[in-house]
């Protein structure tokens, strides 16, 4: 008991053990989270002034007080950027461009992700004669100026067949996409274990069964991020989609364009604010839906080369 005693006087004396805890208020915290707090300010307060510009009607927003928030809110600018604003020729809002940039969006993304996955895990496991000459040139090719391709790309686009349609401007954004994807899945899969590989090789997996059973599964995120980059790309894309459409397949952006430097009427802030955030929305949810696992597949798939 005595022993016990003496032990606990000891421990006593020697004061708590481990870290000291940090104070709250520190210096340090101030200006970190001070900082944070200006940064985000300064990139929500356009959003903030976007949101409630859209919600207010045009006799109060000519009253001048862009910040305030709406006195009555008002979703009629929203239903007439999406329904009833003109575009050109057309008196049908932005519904009929997002329609078309679903149909660009979607056969881009799973022909880019597709090409790319294959070819990136071909260039990590199945390295053949002249494999890294190839890659060398894909990656040359990702850093070469849109501007400079595109009449080369009209008159290819032209000579298929393709050109002014739908399949012409998803067959651009697959192919501008592959140098990038190609690099990003190729990373990622040098650091998968080799082990893995051998030991599939050894139990007579070939090319197919070692990619869609044991590389596929452990790329979800790598897979995200190429989603992401692919969905954002190819979403917001006006420069190609003005140049290889014609005005009935205009995208979403082409048309919001059209809307928003309208010279005819009344200059109607409102819907020109709820039309910008219309098309905003699709890479916006995407991107919040799968954030982290975006984070995760680029720390895995941009670092090791």
């Amino acid at each position: 008991m005595a022993d016990v005693t003496h032990a606990l006087g000891v421990r006593a004396k020697a004061g708590p053990r481990g870290a000291r805890p940090k104070p709250l208020f520190s210096r340090r915290n101030i200006m970190v989270y001070g900082t944070l707090g200006l940064v985000s300010l300064y990139y929500l307060l356009p959003l903030w002034v976007m949101v409630v510009t859209s919600l207010k009607g045009m006799p109060e927003i000519r009253l001048g007080n862009v910040f305030a928030p709406p006195v009555e809110i008002t979703f009629q600018p929203w239903v007439k950027a999406w329904a009833e604003a003109c575009t050109g020729l057309n008196c049908d809002g932005l519904s009929r461009g997002f329609f078309n940039s679903v149909r660009i969006l979607i056969p881009s993304v799973i022909c880019s992700i597709a090409v790319a996955s294959v070819s990136g895990y071909a260039l990590s496991m199945w390295k053949f004669r002249g494999s890294e000459v190839f890659f060398t040139i894909l990656m040359i090719g990702a850093f070469v100026p849109y501007q400079i391709m595109i009449y080369p790309i009209v008159i290819l686009l032209r000579e298929l067949g393709l050109y002014g349609g739908l399949w012409g401007l998803v067959l651009v954004h697959t192919v501008f996409g592959l140098p990038i994807l190609t690099l990003l899945f190729r990373n990622y899969f040098a650091t998968v274990p080799e082990e893995l590989f051998k030991a599939a090789r050894v139990d007579g997996a070939g090319f197919w069964a070692i990619f869609f059973k044991i590389m596929m599964p452990m790329s979800l995120p790598i897979f995200v991020v190429a989603l992401i980059l692919q969905v954002t790309g190819i979403w917001n894309d006006f420069l190609f989609g003005v140049i290889y459409t014609k005005p009935d397949l205009y995208p979403m952006t082409v048309q919001l364009n059209n809307i928003v430097n309208s010279v005819q009427g009344v200059k109607e802030y409102n819907v020109n604010m709820a039309a910008t955030l219309l098309t905003g929305l699709v890479p916006l949810t995407i991107y919040f839906i799968s954030g982290k696992l975006f984070v995760r597949g680029i720390a895995a798939g941009a670092v090791k080369g």
